[in-house]
């Protein structure tokens, strides 16, 4: 099947035009990419030949291939009306789509010749440039260098050895051409893929490239949702590729949101959960294993077998891991890993050893969303395990498309390359499908700078028959993402660093000319001077003058700077930088890349931060998000700088605008919160004037108070969010009782078991509690609402943790007396009492623990006066007419001699002293 956009780009032209392009429109579906561009418009455009439009338009009057290619299109497409009943092949219609359907093939192209395969049956130089420029090697050279350096931006550069460049270029200057924008409407979405590859062609993200693509992305999808009634998987399909794109720029909330919205419109059922089975060859009992159990919507059950060709495979081979997971009888019961989840009928009766063939694109979201999860979650163990099923159901499943497979091999070869038992077999996978791309790309290999970058393949080019077509390899490219050649082999140098062959990575890298990656390889292997001496070398001359008589390993590079600099000459300065921890380096990488390379102000201001220069530090991490607006981190950084500087509107809005970037940011939430809590409310009256700082947020407070519960839920076992969500709820007017009481239940369960009663707010308890008896006179804590929550929150979380605090005692006390709980109430005092008198060498000390001590009794003397005659209200006594304590009087006069005994030798004839006697003879006159 062609790509879903040719399906839905037919459906849109008028029959007479459609019929008209059938023949292009069947080309480019199947991949026979050479006859559009033999198409007579298409070779007017390139200039192959000319007619009186064009005569005279030659591209030595040009600055660059590109702009030979604008001005020709544009005198092309200039004229706009025909006469009535002319042919529909000469109308303004007709060139325009022949024109555009050439820059859909020049873009497939160019990825089938850099990232899928098969070899491209033409040479792309040969077929797109004049032939005077084909008759000079020269010429060709530097052409295609100057269309790899016009791919620069940002001052991000472009891989400077990009096979075949000369295609995504033609695609991008035939999508800007005025009247294809205007008038073929769909042109927004190649436009859009054009930038994405062009964004994935850049060591890093540009952020005016960015831009481009997410305003594009919200122009295809208002297209999408107007087609989408008559085009099948249209809305799904462009929901993958939309998540591709947002998970390529760090954006993996949104990305799995629109991985869940093409699952739900798919009607695809998959689950990961736990089932009973044997993962080792030794192992003689069952445990549970993750795996995923899907099924398509149309799905057969026992349709795995398929005849289409496949990547090769490598086995595990390993002595004690088996090749797959071996269930048990599937009956057995299973084990939720989410434990909301529950498994559909459907799912439940999938045999996890013998699943259905998957429909291509809901293998798609099976390893989007191992992307995803990879991308999100910390690089630990877990997420590995709870990563692998997905790959692995993608190919135990079988997969009826080639590239899809491959894809699923990548994802898991990339899991596996972290394990001890899987690691050899998880590098031979990937090298295996770097040799599947070197020998499907053979034909591709000349680069650039007109070099030949062929290389020898460990594994053989698979032979005629048994490899997959080019239409089927680009059928679903876009939604996967898959990796450039050169990405791979870079990819694979890295795995090759991890496990120690540090020679086979940089054989890779130096070859690739990775001169950035090579450096770094150097220097993390703690070899930082051979690292300075390779990055030195692309920015400055030999030291002596002279670049063509200095030994290559041992010159320093001291010399004058390359003129003009290197396209990626801003990464190099910045690398230089972090090398020498020299700041002029990340000042020149900001000014030969024009003051529009952000890294370099992201790099001045973290160590301007580190050196505790705030002010800078705000003014460098400024400058780079003028040019990078959705840095998340930079926005962060700023922030905190701004809470340095005490400047809090300002790192209000920069944590504001961090939390709108990622709302799973706990840290900017709770940092955004703490901002807000220094800033004035906006005063009422519309006359007063109002300070800049009050034009943030009506009520700060308020808004702290939110921000820190966003924080808590996202951390939710933090203590300390929670002890600030506790803190503020009590200080907003009116107070939050609710929040205050799910903040200390939450501290309670974290920390109570290490802190004790040291957890415990006793000011936010005695405000919650007073607030309760006085707003609820009767205290119901049978039925829903505050006192219900105020109850639960002392019985099951506060009063177990409470010790030595004689403070909560009493708070306790407190509750307990207005609701009721005569006998409750006593309890608590005689426990406060005992908190205070347990203290040892109280008799001893300061006069202050003494009164302490004093106070204490009284208040338990004054509790048995007035608790002890009560009748009982609570346990099997309750209604019997037991009073709480009939023997009151004689605990509260032992209580006090207790107290007097002890104290005698140092407090007698003092205040206290002289208190507890006078509470002592009032006890005796009422016997």
């Amino acid at each position: 099947m062609p790509d879903i956009f040719l399906s839905l780009f037919r459906t849109t032209l008028p029959e007479e035009l459609a019929s008209a392009l059938d023949f292009q429109l069947q080309n480019v579906a199947r991949g026979n990419f050479l006859a559009v561009f033999e198409d007579p418009q298409v070779q007017l455009l390139l200039g192959q030949h000319d007619n009186e439009t064009t005569n005279g338009v030659i591209l030595k009057d040009f600055a660059i291939w590109n702009d030979f290619i604008f001005h020709r299109c544009g005198l092309l497409l200039s004229k706009r009306s025909e006469e009535p009943g002319v042919p529909i092949q000469e109308t303004a219609a007709y060139r325009q789509n022949v024109l555009f359907l050439a820059a859909v093939a020049s873009l497939h192209a160019f990825i089938q010749s850099n990232v899928t395969g098969p070899p491209l049956p033409f040479d792309s130089a040969d077929t797109l440039l004049p032939k005077d420029v084909m008759a000079n090697p020269a010429l060709v050279k530097t052409l295609r260098n100057r269309l790899v350096g016009s791919l620069a931006a940002d001052g991000v550069a472009a891989y400077r050895l990009t096979p075949n460049v000369e295609l995504i270029s033609l695609a991008e200057t035939i999508l800007i051409s005025p009247p294809i924008q205007k008038n073929i409407e769909l042109s927004a979405w190649i436009r859009l893929r054009v930038d994405f590859v062009h964004q994935r062609l850049l060591s890093e993200v540009a952020p005016s490239l960015q831009t481009s693509i997410y305003e594009n992305l919200d122009v295809v999808d208002n297209l999408v949702s107007a087609y989408c009634q008559d085009t099948a998987n249209l809305r799904e399909s462009f929901l993958l590729e939309r998540a591709a794109i947002h998970t390529h720029h760090g954006f993996d909330t949104k990305a799995r949101a629109d991985l869940d919205q093409a699952t739900k419109e798919r009607r695809f059922e998959f689950a990961l959960t736990g089932l009973l089975g044997k993962r080792t060859k030794f192992q003689g009992k069952a445990i549970s294993q993750l795996v995923v159990l899907a099924r398509s919507k149309e799905s057969a059950v026992n349709d795995t077998e398929t005849d289409t060709n496949k990547p090769q495979n490598i086995d595990l081979n390993d002595d004690t891991l088996l090749e797959s997971i071996s269930f048990a009888d599937s009956n057995m019961p299973s084990v939720e890993v989410k434990e909301e989840s529950m498994l559909s009928p459907s799912l439940s009766a999938l045999d996890p050893s013998n699943q259905p063939l998957l429909d291509p694109l809901d293998s798609v979201i099976l390893l989007s969303l191992a992307s995803s999860i990879t991308n999100t979650n910390p690089a630990d163990g877990l997420t590995r395990e709870e990563t692998l099923p997905y790959a692995t159901r993608v190919l135990e499943g079988g997969s009826s498309n080639w590239q899809v497979y491959t894809e699923a091999l990548l994802v898991r070869s990339r899991i596996e390359g972290y394990r001890s038992r899987t690691m050899e077999r998880g590098l031979l996978q990937l090298q295996a499908l770097v040799d599947q791309v070197i020998a499907e790309t053979g034909r591709s290999d000349q680069t650039a700078d007109g070099s030949d970058s062929q290389v020898t393949a460990f594994l053989p080019k698979a032979k005629e028959g048994e490899s997959a077509p080019v239409e089927e390899r680009l059928e679903y490219i876009f939604p996967l993402c898959s990796p450039t050649r050169w990405e791979l082999e870079a990819e694979l140098a890295a795995r090759w660093v991890n496990v120690g062959g540090l020679r086979s990575a940089l054989e890779i890298y130096e070859r690739l000319e990775m001169w950035a990656e090579a450096a770094l390889c150097w220097a993390a292997t703690e070899k930082e001077e051979r690292a300075r001496r390779i990055i030195r070398r692309q920015l400055f001359h030999a030291t002596n003058g002279d670049d063509s008589t200095a030994d290559m390993e041992e010159d320093t590079w001291e010399g004058a700077a390359r003129e003009p600099a290197p396209a990626d000459a801003p990464r190099l300065y910045c690398i230089l930088g972090d090398l020498d921890k020299e700041m002029s380096m990340y000042e020149k990488a900001w000014e030969v890349s024009g003051k529009r390379y952000a890294r370099a102000q992201r790099s001045l201001g973290r160590q301007y931060f580190v050196q505790k220069e705030y002010e800078k530090a705000a003014e460098a991490y400024g400058l780079s998000l003028k040019v990078n607006g959705l840095h998340h981190q930079s926005w962060f950084a700023l922030g905190c700088a701004y809470l340095e500087l005490k400047q809090f509107k300002n790192a209000v809005e920069a944590f504001s605008r961090c939390v709108q970037l990622d709302e799973q940011d706990a840290e900017a939430w709770s940092n955004l919160a703490a901002a807000l809590l220094y800033l004035r409310p906006k005063p009422k009256d519309p006359e007063q004037e109002e300070d800049v700082s009050t034009k943030v947020t009506r009520h700060p407070r308020q808004d702290a108070l939110r921000a820190f519960k966003k924080a808590a839920a996202l951390k939710h076992d933090n203590y300390r969010i929670w002890s600030n969500v506790l803190t503020v709820a009590t200080s907003t007017d009116p107070p939050s009782y609710n929040d205050i009481i799910s903040a200390q239940r939450r501290i309670c369960e974290v920390r109570g078991s290490t802190d004790g009663e040291k957890c415990i707010d006793d000011e936010a308890l005695d405000l919650l509690i007073r607030h309760a008896i006085e707003e609820y006179p009767d205290f119901d804590s049978s039925k829903p609402g505050l006192p219900r929550l105020t109850n639960e929150l002392i019985e099951k979380h506060v009063k177990p943790l409470i010790t030595l605090s004689p403070k909560l005692w009493i708070i306790l006390s407190t509750l307990y007396m207005h609701t009721n709980r005569p006998g409750s109430a006593l309890e608590c005092h005689e426990k406060a009492w005992r908190a205070v008198t347990s203290q040892p060498k109280w008799e001893s000390g300061t006069e202050k623990q003494w009164n302490s001590v004093v106070d204490q009794t009284i208040d338990l003397v004054d509790a048995y006066e007035t608790l002890g005659p009560r009748e009982r209200t609570e346990g099997l006594a309750a209604g019997s007419g037991e009073l709480v304590a009939k023997d009151w009087k004689f605990k509260a006069r032992s209580a006090i001699r207790s107290v007097i005994g002890k104290g005698k030798d140092i407090w007698e004839d003092s205040a206290g002293w002289d208190k507890l006697k006078e509470r002592l003879n009032e006890l005796k006159g009422r016997d």
